[in-house]
């Protein structure tokens, strides 16, 4: 059985080249690629069985593509924080990534040990992508639909609390829990208790969804 502290990791891509060297950048004492899948039927069959702590899903896959799979798989895997492994994307594929359920996107350029600590990251919360494709992801999910003013959106963000606000404006400007924490003086777990509250009360899947539907109220 492994540690409980061990992160579990699947990897869906159909170069096995890719599967490879993806793996070997993940071999680390508190990381284990649990499984593979190259195909979409091949990760519809074994995710569910595995139930990973991450899944490193291509964007790009034969036959039906990464994100119609992203769709089929959160509702399997409610515990599995689902990533896109990407060489470059539009704006358009990040934001319907985020809108199907995708905690962000690596790219597979990235060296062992920037891979291992972004894997990391997301158990505590940091947001997978890098700075330049979290901006645009913000902006094509702002330009893509505002709500009206009075609806239901405007509600969500009306329920907030002040410190609520607070941590949603600062996970806005591409924060992490840590950051956030340090700026407010309390403790990430909080942070992360806040962000979960926030994300219930506007109705959004993520932190990227939440972070676009700040932008999309126009706080200054």
């Amino acid at each position: 059985m492994m540690p409980a502290d061990r992160l579990s990791v699947m990897l869906v891509d159909d170069h096995a080249l890719v599967r490879s060297a993806v793996r070997q950048a993940l071999d680390a004492p508190d990381i284990e690629v649990v499984g593979e899948a190259s195909t979409a039927d091949e990760a519809l069959l074994l995710a569910p069985q595995l139930k990973p702590d991450i899944l490193l899903l291509d964007i790009n896959l034969p036959g039906t593509d990464g994100l119609r799979l992203l769709r089929e798989l959160v509702p399997r895997l409610p515990n599995t924080r689902i990533v896109m492994l990407t060489v470059s994307s539009s704006r358009r594929d990040l934001a319907d990534a985020v809108r199907f359920g995708a905690v962000g996107f690596l790219t597979k350029d990235l060296g062992p040990e920037a891979l291992q600590r972004a894997v990391r990251g997301i158990r505590s919360g940091d947001l997978p992508m890098s700075r330049a494709m979290a901006a645009d992801l913000i902006r094509e999910l702002a330009s893509s639909a505002r709500p009206p003013a009075g609806s239901e959106a405007d509600a969500g963000l009306a329920d907030l609390s002040a410190r609520e606000e607070e941590v949603l404006r600062h996970l806005a400007d591409g924060l992490t829990d840590r950051q956030i924490g340090e700026r407010l003086g309390i403790s990430p777990r909080t942070v992360e208790t806040h962000v979960g509250s926030v994300l219930r009360k506007l109705g959004v899947r993520n932190r990227a969804g939440a972070a676009a539907r700040y932008r999309e109220s126009g706080p200054e």
